[in-house]
């Protein structure tokens, strides 16, 4: 393969893409596609771009994403280019397929896409940021009670490999008392000198409450004002069941690193996900599996250093992948721009409420998530009195509603509208739900 090394490719087709070019052109690059877009006129016809059984009610899309239209075309669009030839297509598209991606990501999150690694999951990328992070020998990482498996586990893996110090703390004493100044002031509370890293979870899986982060933000930020650089409490956020759900902009957020998987919320390929990092946080990051940055992967070549290049291309691991879904990530992110952000949360809100309320009115039903939309987002945990949860997702199912249990040791039924649901659709839910009798 001499006479086609991967330099030569990428200087013949000038697929050579700049960290100036991507900091630079992001908020034009995708003007054009964006206007020959026809914004969707009706919740119906965005219904109609997925695929799922119209014989089913899906109440659980947010675990794993069914892909709408141009998300799947362009699916099989790359797939039959590396199908037809390989080589030859992965050297033509991976540059610039991946470029367009982080465009795409950047102008949704309102970042600089400089600042983006991507990923194959939530999972993966908590696993690198928490294995790698730096810490000194008496700081700590502070995490919560409340947090996934996925987050859970990354920072005992790393206590375990390192000696690194995790100490996980209570947020709130009661679903039924909890409130965001009471969330505030645990992380407040909890905070000590040696806390170098707070981890926490934007919005839980296990009870569908969504914790206040720009205030948790203000928080750490007013303590961080009197610490040194290197003492500056790094604030790490899996935001996995946000994204797609809340119209946010991660300038604004307050936080360090935000983590999450992108085959949720998004709809975008299933094996995609990001981080994104604050330029001033990004260098306590430490990358664990090499990049294939071409741009990286020259300076190798040439025996020289890659220090100088953004972090998050150092922390967007290598080696191949399921090409054809991480280049079509940026149809996702087009297909919700096109919708507009404010009204997809909207329209999650509308429904998460009309189910909330339905549930809360029925005395056989206990609701754990927050009726309130300051504290809750896209998910709603219940219990039915004298069913297990399987046993309500069981019966739901029978009836066609695709619900889910919560993988966590105190298990509830789990039901999550998204923008593929209509109110017809939750009415349809709550009859059923008040029909369910213990045997």
């Amino acid at each position: 393969m001499s006479d086609i090394g991967r330099r030569g490719f990428l200087v013949r087709s000038g697929l050579v893409l700049s960290a100036a070019l991507l900091a630079g052109t992001h908020s034009h690059t995708h003007a054009e596609p964006q206007a020959s877009r026809r914004k969707p006129e009706n919740w119906d016809e965005i219904r109609a771009q997925f695929p799922l059984s119209p014989q089913l009610i899906h109440l659980a899309a947010f675990f794993l994403a069914s892909h709408p239209t141009p998300v799947r075309e362009a699916i099989q669009r790359h797939r039959a280019g590396l199908d037809a030839d390989p080589i030859g297509y992965w050297f033509e598209h991976e540059e610039k397929q991946e470029a367009k991606v982080l465009l795409a990501a950047a102008e949704y999150l309102g970042a600089n896409p400089t600042d983006i690694a991507l990923t194959d999951s939530t999972t993966m990328g908590l696993g690198l940021l928490y294995g790698g992070l730096k810490l000194g020998n008496e700081q700590e990482i502070l995490t919560t009670t409340h947090d996934h498996y996925s987050t859970e586990t990354a920072l005992h893996l790393r206590a375990k490999r390192t000696g690194a110090m995790v100490r996980p703390i209570h947020l709130y004493r009661s679903l039924k008392t909890v409130s965001r100044d009471e969330i505030v002031e645990s992380l407040r509370k909890g905070i000590t000198p040696m806390t170098r890293i707070v981890a926490v979870t934007w919005v839980h899986s296990s009870t569908g409450l969504k914790l206040p982060i720009h205030e948790m933000a203000q928080a750490i930020q007013a303590i961080n004002r009197s610490r040194d650089e290197r003492d500056r409490i790094i604030f790490c956020v899996d935001g996995v069941h946000a994204l797609g759900v809340e119209d946010f902009r991660v300038d604004e957020l307050g936080c360090d690193f935000l983590i999450a998987g992108t085959h949720k919320w998004i709809f975008g390929p299933r094996g995609t996900g990001l981080v994104w990092g604050h330029p001033k946080a990004w260098p306590i990051a430490r990358a664990t599996i090499p990049t294939f940055s071409s741009q990286a992967y020259d300076l190798w070549m040439e025996n020289k250093s890659s220090k100088d290049l953004p972090q998050s291309v150092h922390m967007t691991p290598g080696g191949f992948h399921s090409f054809e879904h991480r280049w079509a990530l940026d149809e996702a992110f087009l297909f919700h721009q096109t919708i507009g952000k404010s009204k997809v949360t909207q329209r999650i809100y509308e429904l998460n409420q009309q189910l909330k309320q339905g549930l809360a009115a029925m005395p056989q039903v206990t609701l754990h998530t927050p009726m309130s939309q300051e504290l809750s987002a896209g998910i709603v945990c219940f219990e039915v009195a004298g069913m297990s949860p399987r046993q309500v997702v069981e019966k739901l199912r029978q009836r066609t509603i695709v619900g889910s249990v919560t993988p966590y040791a105190t298990k509830y039924a789990r039901l999550a509208p998204s923008i593929i649901n209509s109110a017809e659709e939750i009415d349809t839910t709550l009859r059923v739900i008040n029909e369910l009798r213990a045997a």
